[in-house]
């Protein structure tokens, strides 16, 4: 041994003995019990880091310790299928997913993870995770977008999945919907505004952190037991610097000690505004782009933050600001990218939420660590209010696998034999004679990402190691799902 420790030396040395001797690799001549790993597959959309050491380390060992003992399952994947996957090749790149064809881009990506992807999993190999490389996938390669998509349609026909449109949260930086479990919330510093409404030519005073969408308002809130407000009940509000009148309605979700007890409606502020505007069957007002900006006389084109400066400087020239003070608030973000999400009418598709109690019940069937992370789990199951919505508006992801007929409204599927496919490449005729539109969302990623135990365990019934399913027990679900407490709320509910 050199007198000198050099771990460079001895790190190369001893992963080429381990590579060459296969020391990791999964037995399937073993006979008996088979312990297996669903870890997350990381994406490839950055560089290594300490958090990645720090995590995976901790799965490692476990995996290290099992396999002095019995046979371990420990394949490794990349998550190639997402907005992070998609930002770095435009970053790489220096595109705009939105400015080229979908074909186009989705082969940029694919070349572009060709190129970047063995560098990235040389760095999982330097740090020693003792995963069997030769069991790999990537959740947007040929096999995983095929059982994406197959998932997809036995949902559909298990009348589980449904297209609406509906106001859902969208990422104007994205321009995608995307799902409640993809919100975080942010602290932020705001204006609590205090703006002159009138009714019967008196002065209403409401509070608002979001003037930019007065032309958006189409009702104002009062709770029936409110002695200030009750009595002006079925009358009309005129909204200040738009000047036209909206209906005045008693409703207990007016919080009477919040501002100044009355409640400005928009479509859409918030899930409060959607929740309230069907409630009443209410007419909606829409103001904003998918991008982000305004599209109202006067402001249009002005992103959100811009429109309400101006239209704050306005209320104010006018004299219709009674007062404003400095507030700390929470905002909902998208957690992509940290951009302030809103609530746009879109059509989307959407995978029916099973029982609250049914999700619990299946969360107790896992052993927790920590045990109070299974509290966290509850929590969020009981916190949910729509459906997932499972559609995105973007370029590179797994094709939704169907057809529409706008002649006759019918639904054509993609046949098993078909998959993986892309509807926009393909053409279909319907039974009426009519061609068919294709669907051009992509599924969202996690509808993917969730099969991970699927597309393991398939990769083990397409190569030559059949006998497995035979002589061992390698079943769903896993015997370890190693994964941070934020997805949680993603990766793990949507199994």
């Amino acid at each position: 041994m050199d007198k000198q420790y050099n771990a460079k030396q001895v790190e190369k040395k001893w992963k080429a003995w381990w590579e060459k001797e296969k020391i990791y690799k999964f037995n399937s001549k073993r006979k008996g019990k088979i312990f297996s790993i669903d870890t997350p597959p990381p994406t490839v959309s950055g560089k290594m880091h300490i958090g990645h050491a720090f995590s995976y380390a901790q799965q490692d060992f476990i995996a290290r310790y099992r396999r002095m003992k019995e046979n371990v399952f420990y394949p490794f994947g990349t998550d190639d299928n997402g907005l992070p996957t998609e930002r770095l090749i435009e970053k790489i790149k220096n595109v705009k997913s939105k400015e080229m064809s979908r074909t186009d881009f989705i082969n940029l990506c694919l070349k572009t993870l060709k190129e970047i992807t063995p560098d990235f999993i040389e760095d999982w190999k330097k740090l020693a995770v003792s995963c069997d490389y030769d069991i790999y996938y990537s959740t947007i390669d040929k096999n995983a977008r095929k059982l994406s998509q197959s998932s997809f349609i036995e949902l559909y026909k298990k009348g589980l999945v449904y297209k609406k449109e509906f106001p859902t949260i969208w990422c104007p930086e994205c321009q995608t919907a995307i799902a409640q479990a993809e919100l975080e919330d942010r602290e932020e510093n705001s204006l609590f505004s205090t703006l002159k409404f009138s009714c019967d030519g008196k002065e209403l005073l409401i509070a608002t952190t979001r003037p930019e969408l007065l032309g958006a308002c189409i009702a104002v809130f009062v709770h029936p037991q409110d002695k200030r407000y009750r009595h002006l009940a079925g009358k009309k509000a005129k909204v200040p610097l738009f000047n036209y009148g909206v209906p005045i309605i008693a409703d207990e979700s007016a919080d009477m000690e919040k501002g100044t007890g009355m409640l400005m409606i928009c479509s859409y502020g918030d899930k409060f505004d959607v929740d309230a505007i069907n409630r009443h069957k209410l007419k909606p007002r829409f103001i904003l782009e998918k991008d982000g900006t305004l599209n109202i006389e006067n402001y249009k084109g002005l992103k959100i933050k811009e429109a309400r400066e101006k239209i704050l400087q306005e209320l104010r020239d006018k004299n219709l600001v009674k007062e404003e003070k400095q507030i700390t608030h929470f905002v909902n973000v998208h957690d992509k990218c940290g951009t302030c999400i809103e609530f746009l009418t879109t059509e989307q598709w959407f995978i029916k939420l099973e029982d609250k109690k049914k999700l619990i019940e299946q969360g107790k069937k896992i052993k927790w660590f920590p045990e109070f992370m299974k509290k966290r789990y509850e929590n969020w199951v009981r916190g949910l209010e729509w459906d997932w919505s499972i559609s995105r508006d973007r370029h590179f992801g797994v094709p939704i696998p169907l057809w529409e007929c706008k002649n006759c409204g019918k639904i054509l599927l993609a046949e098993e034999k078909e998959l993986p496919i892309d509807p926009l490449q393909t053409k279909k005729l319907c039974s009426c004679g009519k061609e068919t539109e294709p669907e051009k969302k992509v599924l969202d990623t996690w509808a993917t990402s969730s099969l991970t135990p699927q597309i393991t365990s398939s990769l083990i019934n397409n190569k030559l190691l059949k006998k497995v399913r035979k002589t061992q027990q390698l079943k769903i679900p896993y015997s370890l799902r190693p994964q941070a407490h934020d997805i949680i709320r993603t990766w793990l509910s949507t199994l």
